[in-house]
């Protein structure tokens, strides 16, 4: 055995004592996390505050144990020697030695001691002498890797190249196959995002970066340091993390929890508004309407529309009188509501209080006029008591609230979609055609809110704001009213309990309730809320009101002005962190500028921060998808590719009844290793589905532009790159996306001629497989 594997050998040997205190250790933290949940779930009864402090910690050493487990999967991967003698060991999360509590078994990654490992680099060498990368896999060290940062001592494969750090571990995790999920870069993190993710910037930051930059992965590890940093505020109001479809959130979902975190909402757009999972589909023109500010005017006047006047007296009985209510009295009553500034609903008891004010000054009017003299008898006592004696009667309320009614977000944009009158009335310079894109069968309703596009979800939420739905004023409405009809059905009861003969009460077993017994529990219920035993995430999932401590929006430049207004609602501080590429920028009501979108929210008051290097796409695909940018942008600098993999793109020519086909047999063909997408034009989707298996364990999925955003695969085959730019006019964005997906290999599959960036492609014959 050589000197330099007895060395090796050594370092293995002396990293695996270390990796088995350390996972000694977790273990012991995991038994002791085990042994406290196990008696908590056995403590049962008491008051409904102990109740309420079980159930919090029940929730906190689940959690534990979550992270434990999550953290498993390679927990130490990092080591540095500094030049004054320390060494620091760096992993996933934070192992003090329970034999010494002054003795750190591993720092966690985002603690600032560790921040050296991300950092250091030869010519800036953070007072590391040398950084080692350990490589685990089930319990045991499988390889390390030593970087001397002092010139003196490093070779050239010591160094490595520029900013580059850990190459030898970054290549092979981007060569590795990928699973379908996206993994965590803890291990790899390099300079340039380390910047970023420990950022400072209390305000707005934007991350531009190209395809395969690692954005994404940078945005989520922000979050799990964040978390980290500012537990005390962030543990309180949570970070929401929004995603450009359900995949995308699914292909993240791992990541924050092996990061040692859970505890954060991911959302898509579609998904903001509580009560409702938006998942139908719009044509690119009416979700461009719908996400364009005109709506916000559009809704305006829809809502006016519903506080209307009545074309006629309208005649109630009251107190065997006939009382009319008229368009003045109305009108009277709608200006006074109208003054208070309130939201829609949250001015309604002002439109009562004043329509009834003056339906009792008339009937007072009247029966004072009947009296025998002919003269007003009535005071105001007297006009006070007939205006509550009709603020109790159900028939005058009813009339009155057909002029200003209780408005529900979903009902009224499903009722506006069904009423071309009322689009019309709504949206004065419109064209036409803008209107109809609007119009849809609204038969269908669902409950769940599928009916909804994604682009509705902003409309829902500008609706409410309107009408003053779910806001913290409507909540305390809601339960003053709840308090008015448990105080009512108390009095119910108490009569009835009253009217009981004593003597049967007594005969009566002890154990069977009474209705008086019934209310007392629900009235206990109803003060034992449900969100005592939810996470801050799933508070806020359900409360359309709450407002986050921090924001992430990954896909940003997919958003439309109107979901940024919906976004900013959840976010008053403005800490947020907004990642993105406008060459990517699909939807036609998306974002192309920065800038545009922030300033009516922040002014200048936002930094933007750049990812220059794609580690995802080889330099063999960069090489095309780079055209295809200079057509979008000329401007815009391509991300540069730090990997060659020799594998050169292939298209393939086929009939138009063979495409499907032959894109499957590419798909499939021999030797392909890995994840297979097969992206196709929105327009050709069914017909591509319909052609591949189905079967989830071994066919490539089939995916339009849209629904492929965000995620990477191993191999990617693109159908009609010609139709994917026709589809749009922002196709060439689209195009761009989709060349960009693949880690290793692309194929392109035409009956069309190839657009003038890809014509130079190497042409492959369809039965070459």
């Amino acid at each position: 055995m050589s000197s330099t594997e007895t060395d090796v050998d050594t370092r293995i040997t002396e990293e695996q004592d270390h990796l088995d205190k350390v996972y000694a250790r977790l273990d012991r933290m995991r038994a002791n996390t085990q042994r406290r949940l196990s008696s908590t779930l056995r403590e049962s009864g008491g008051t409904p505050q102990a109740r309420s402090e079980r159930e919090s910690y029940e929730r906190m050493y689940t959690e534990d144990l979550s992270k434990f487990d999550a953290a498993e999967h390679n927990l130490y991967f990092g080591r540095l020697d500094l030049d004054d003698g320390e060494t620091r060991r760096i992993g996933r999360i934070g192992i003090l030695d329970d034999d010494a509590a002054d003795t750190t078994l591993l720092l966690d990654w985002r603690a600032p001691l560790s921040r050296p490992f991300y950092l250091a680099t030869p010519a800036a060498p953070e007072d590391v002498d040398r950084r080692r990368h350990v490589r685990t896999r089930s319990r045991r060290v499988r390889a390390v890797n030593d970087e001397f940062l002092t010139l003196g001592e490093a070779s050239a494969d010591d160094v490595g190249h520029g900013d580059v750090v850990n190459e030898n571990a970054l290549v092979a995790a981007l060569n590795a196959a990928r699973t379908g999920e996206m993994t965590d870069i803890v291990e790899t993190i390099q300079r340039e995002q380390d910047l970023i993710i420990r950022s400072t910037h209390r305000g707005v930051t934007v991350i531009q970066g190209g395809p395969g930059t690692g954005k994404t992965a940078v945005a989520l590890h922000r979050a799990a340091y964040l978390l980290y940093t500012h537990r005390d505020i962030l543990s309180r109001s949570g970070i929401l993390i929004i995603g450009p479809n359900d995949d995308f959130l699914t292909y993240i979902g791992q990541v924050l929890p092996s990061l040692g975190e859970s505890g954060v909402l991911l959302s898509t757009i579609g998904d903001m508004f509580p009560g409702v999972h938006a998942t139908a589909r719009d044509e690119r023109d009416a979700a461009a309407i719908k996400g364009d500010l005109r709506m916000v005017d559009l809704l305006k006047r829809a809502v006016r529309a519903r506080e209307s006047l009545p074309s006629k007296p309208v005649p109630v009985e009251f107190d065997t009188y006939q009382v009319m209510i008229d368009s003045a009295l109305v009108k009277e009553a709608r200006a006074k509501a109208r003054s208070t500034r309130k939201a829609h609903n949250l001015a309604q008891p002002a439109f009562l209080r004043a329509a009834l004010d003056g339906l009792a000054r008339a009937h007072a009017s009247t029966i004072g006029s009947s009296l025998l003299d002919g003269s007003q008898l009535l005071s105001g006592a007297d006009i006070a008591d007939i205006r509550d004696e009709m603020s109790h009667d159900p028939e005058i309320r009813r009339a009155l609230l057909r002029f200003w009614p209780t408005l529900h977000p979903q009902e009224m944009l499903r009722d506006l979609y069904a009423d071309p009158a009322a689009v019309r009335k709504a949206s004065p310079g419109w064209s036409d055609t803008d209107r109809t894109a609007l119009q849809r069968d609204t038969t269908f309703r669902q409950n769940d809110g599928s009916d909804f596009s994604p682009a509705d979800v902003p409309l829902l939420d500008e609706l409410a704001e309107l009408i003053g739905f779910g806001t913290d004023d409507a909540e305390r409405a809601e339960r003053e009213r709840w308090r008015r009809q448990l105080a009512d059905a108390q009095d119910a009861l108490d009569i009835l309990t009253g009217s009981a003969p004593q003597d049967l009460e007594d005969e009566l077993d002890p154990e069977i309730l009474m209705a008086y017994d019934l209310i007392d529990a629900e009235q206990l219920a109803a003060r034992q809320t449900e969100t005592q035993r939810l996470t801050t995430a799933e508070r806020a999932h359900g409360d359309r009101n709450w407002a986050f401590g921090h924001v992430i929006v990954d896909e940003a430049q997919e958003l439309s002005a109107m979901a940024w207004r919906m976004v900013m609602r959840r976010i008053p501080n403005r800490w947020m962190t907004i990642i993105g590429d406008t060459a990517q920028t699909g939807d036609l009501a998306g974002t192309r500028s920065w800038g545009d979108v922030l300033r009516p929210y922040v002014a200048e008051r936002w930094q933007l921060r750049e990812l220059t290097v794609n580690y995802r796409t080889p330099t063999e695909i960069m090489t095309y998808a780079t055209r295809v940018l200079t057509h979008i942008n000329p401007t815009m600098s391509p991300p540069t590719s730090l990997r060659s993999n020799g594998i050169d793109p292939i298209a393939v020519r086929t009939d138009v009844d063979a495409r499907g086909k032959v894109a499957q047999r590419a798909a499939t063909r021999p030797g392909l290793a890995g994840l297979t997408a097969i992206i196709v034009p929105h327009r050709l989707y069914d017909e591509m589905a319909s052609a591949v298996p189905d079967d989830a364990e071994t066919s490539p999925r089939v995916l339009t532009v849209g629904a492929c955003k965000g995620l990477e695969f191993d191999n990617t085959v693109v159908v009609e790159p010609a139709a994917i730019i026709a589809d749009s006019p922002l196709g060439h964005s689209d195009l761009y996306v989709a060349l960009t997906r693949a880690t290793q290999r692309l194929t392109v599959i035409h009956s069309e001629d190839l657009p003038p960036e890809l014509g130079d492609m190497t042409a492959e014959a369809p039965d070459a497989w």
